[in-house]
């Protein structure tokens, strides 16, 4: 169960994700450096993260095309993990976004079908029935509690990079084989 702390257009790049410059300073403090996720985009997204992780539930980012273009800022994946984000789903993930979030243990999901973004908003429930069953899958069903309804989601991940995220990134992957 996660639920859907923030719902973006397309081409929603890294410098989005967490801003370069000033911020940059904080690099070192994971804490520090993800009060400033989405700042300049919903300054209250951070806040709302930490308050459902206090509740015991992950949150999800929603996504539009071309999630995670530009830069290969790691801080865009290890600050949301920090966080308690566990899935972004998006029409599209940029593909070295992509390596990052396997890397920090957040499920890469697309849509099967794009027009499923649209009958999703900010605050819906979702619940994957089984996950480390599903994603095992490459493509599966997500049910939107909130607005009673499902949809389809995909994803094109190795058995190695499926096992990396449900390991919770790859430090623990690496640690436990």
């Amino acid at each position: 169960r996660a639920v859907v702390t923030i719902k973006l257009g397309d081409k929603i790049s890294t410098d989005h994700i967490i801003p370069a410059g000033s911020v940059s300073r904080y690099r070192s403090n994971v804490p520090k450096s993800s009060d400033f996720i989405f700042k300049n985009v919903d300054p209250d997204f951070a806040a709302r993260c930490q308050n459902l992780k206090k509740q015991g539930l992950a949150s999800v980012i929603v996504g539009g095309l071309s999630y995670g273009q530009g830069s290969s800022r790691e801080h865009a994946a290890v600050c949301p993990m920090y966080l308690g984000v566990r899935a972004v789903i998006a029409k599209s993930i940029e593909r070295i976004h992509m390596a990052n979030l396997i890397n920090f243990g957040i499920m890469p999901l697309t849509f099967k079908n794009g027009e499923d973004y649209d009958g999703i908003q900010p605050g819906d429930e979702l619940e994957i029935a089984d996950t480390p069953g599903d994603f095992r899958k490459s493509e599966f069903i997500v049910i939107n509690k909130t607005q009673q309804s499902e949809f389809t989601v995909v994803h094109n991940l190795t058995s190695r990079q499926v096992d990396i995220v449900l390991h919770g990134g790859l430090l623990n992957y690496a640690g436990k084989n």
